[in-house]
């Protein structure tokens, strides 16, 4: 693996509207990422769980709790594009939260319960959406108007991206 930071890959934003089916495994891919995260977590030690996935990177503690502050992030972008119309999102700075006590101290296992209630709720909503839904936007002041579909495209990457930051440290460690 030459690059640490992307185990499964760099996003790449689909090209042109996606097809029911691929909306379809999207959500599915959300719906699984709390497992997946805590069989990636499962049995690790305190130590293990403050071990940098890669040099200068975040521990997989951060990694775990940096997933339920994210998709909470891009759930709420939902419901604002979903009930305005294109909203302006507020970013957040994902490295600070990183380095909150929160992220710093807690057991994973209080994040993976959040972020297990979080996709109930938002694989819901997301099965309920139709394409005209998923067409509808929001503005992020750092990276331009999303469409709802892009982003259920990035957040499915997104749980396997960091679940398998976890999962590939384990395999280079014999964890």
């Amino acid at each position: 693996m030459d690059d640490l930071r992307f185990p499964i890959g760099r996003f790449v934003p689909p090209v042109k509207t996606a097809t029911a089916q691929q909306r379809l495994e999207w959500i599915d891919q959300i719906a699984l990422a709390p497992e997946q995260l805590r069989a990636a977590v499962g049995g690790l030690s305190a130590d293990q769980l403050d071990t940098p996935y890669r040099p200068e990177g975040w521990t997989i503690r951060q990694v775990a709790h940096h997933l339920p502050d994210s998709h909470m992030n891009a759930y709420t972008r939902f419901k604002l594009a979903l009930t305005e119309d294109g909203p302006t999102i507020k970013p957040y700075q994902e490295d600070k939260w990183a380095e909150l006590p929160d992220s710093q101290l807690t057991p994973p296992e209080v994040s993976i319960a959040l972020l297990e209630a979080l996709h109930m709720r938002w694989v819901t909503l997301l099965r309920s959406l139709s394409a005209a839904d998923l067409a509808r936007k929001f503005d992020h002041p750092e990276t331009g108007v999303k469409t709802l579909e892009e982003t259920l495209a990035l957040y499915a990457w997104h749980g396997r991206h960091h679940v398998a930051h976890i999962t590939s440290l384990r395999e280079r460690k014999g964890w």
